[in-house]
């Protein structure tokens, strides 16, 4: 079975969004999971706006990284530069991809400001899985 891992600083937002939207979007025959280089817990907010989405992440949770899954993946797609440039080293068989999204989790603001980056970086990431998986489900 393919395999799929979105990766993160702290598998706390973007990556977690990723895993759903995923989850979602490509075909059954596809293994996804999330994970960091280290764990800062699932953020509520991510949480708040994937539900407006129609998509439960609630019960997802933060992760590190973990070496089989990682060097068995078909695909890494890295979220952060962070994560792109600290991620351990791949067999040459994984392809590996970069997204470069702002970090939502950083957003300044009163709660509304914070909630539309939240959303801003939410349906960039539904936008590249949705691509993503329109290549894959071929």
């Amino acid at each position: 079975m393919p395999q799929i891992y979105f990766l993160c600083t702290g598998n706390a937002c973007r990556s977690q969004m990723a895993e759903g939207f995923a989850k979602q979007l490509l075909n059954r025959t596809w293994r996804i999971e999330s994970a960091g280089l280290e764990t800062h817990g699932l953020n509520p907010l991510a949480v708040k706006i994937m539900a407006e989405k129609g998509i439960d992440i609630s019960h997802q949770y933060s992760k590190l990284i973990e070496p089989t899954y990682l060097s068995h993946s078909d695909l890494v797609v890295t979220l952060c530069g962070d994560a792109r440039d600290r991620c351990p080293m791949t067999p040459p068989t994984v392809k590996r991809i970069h997204w470069p999204l702002p970090d939502p989790a950083s957003a300044v603001g009163d709660q509304e400001a914070v909630l539309t980056v939240f959303r801003q970086v939410r349906d960039q990431i539904e936008k590249r899985v949705a691509e993503l998986a329109d290549q894959l489900n071929r």
